[in-house]
């Protein structure tokens, strides 16, 4: 218990506010700020989301996207301040608390159900 109450001291301060409430299965597209010596620029990173690991400050999600037919996966930390913005591009109807089984799909196949589909 003294454990719990030392990490939560730690850990609130560098909890990230403003985050859009997203789930497994929802396609994001996440602002990511890159560092290339002296210059700044964002890159956005758009897929949809296979896992959350939920773990305080230490949380991550890993986002898959599909370009030039291969298949590109990215772990994000949720509170990095490298994070610039979250957007919700879709949200997606899944029963699974991860989404490994589109890693061995393509195509039409790899898709998931809308929220708005039904």
């Amino acid at each position: 218990m003294l454990t719990t109450n030392l990490l939560a001291k730690i850990e609130g301060p560098l909890a990230r506010q403003g985050l859009p409430e997203f789930r497994v299965g929802d396609s994001v597209r996440v602002h990511y700020r890159i560092v290339e010596g002296e210059k700044e620029r964002i890159q956005v990173f758009q897929g949809v989301v296979l896992k959350r690991h939920r773990a305080g400050s230490r949380s991550t999600f890993t986002v898959r996207k599909v370009s030039f037919n291969i298949g590109v996966e990215r772990i994000f930390l949720q509170h990095s301040p490298r994070i610039d913005k979250v957007e919700i591009v879709s949200r997606g109807i899944v029963r699974r608390a991860r989404l490994f089984y589109l890693r061995e799909l393509s195509g039409k196949a790899a898709r998931v159900r809308d929220a708005k589909d039904g």
